[in-house]
């Protein structure tokens, strides 16, 4: 308990003081707040995940406002494969290279079949949401397996 002592006042117009002491805050916010701190700092690490969070929630809408968006976003599917080629056209690559670039393109038409599908069929239909985590943590280990560390 903490004390604190307010000298007397002098004169006519003096006001009383009010003190107040805040109470100290549960575990629960101290560590809701701990927890946000942490997401707050390392927020570009996390960019993968909080990309998949909105995914997520952007399929649920679609699905529910206009199923037959899962027909665009599948003709899309196919634009990752179209860089792939183009890209292998224009600026040769082999080895690792090469390697980086399949597996970028795999990841991307994966993710784009996973969202035409989320978005026709909903995100919680059969194993949609076994197939986005296995991507959301695919695409994290890779994000931060590539990514420089600070």
């Amino acid at each position: 308990m903490t004390t604190i002592r307010i000298p007397r006042q002098r004169g006519r117009g003096s006001q009383p003081f009010v003190v107040v002491v805040p109470e100290r805050p549960s575990w629960t916010r101290e560590a809701l707040g701990f927890a946000g701190r942490m997401l707050w700092r390392f927020r570009r690490a996390l960019a993968p995940t909080a990309a998949a969070l909105f995914a997520l929630a952007t399929t649920a809408l679609l699905h529910a406002v206009a199923w037959w968006s899962g027909l665009v976003l599948a003709a899309v599917a196919v634009a990752p494969l179209v860089w792939l080629v183009r890209t292998q056209h224009t600026h040769p690559a082999t080895g690792t290279a090469l390697g980086w670039r399949i597996a970028l393109a795999l990841l991307a038409v994966t993710a784009l079949v996973w969202l035409a599908l989320a978005a026709g069929f909903g995100p919680l239909c059969g194993p949609l949401p076994l197939a986005w985590l296995v991507l959301a943590i695919g695409a994290q280990a890779a994000w931060i397996f590539v990514r420089r560390s600070k």
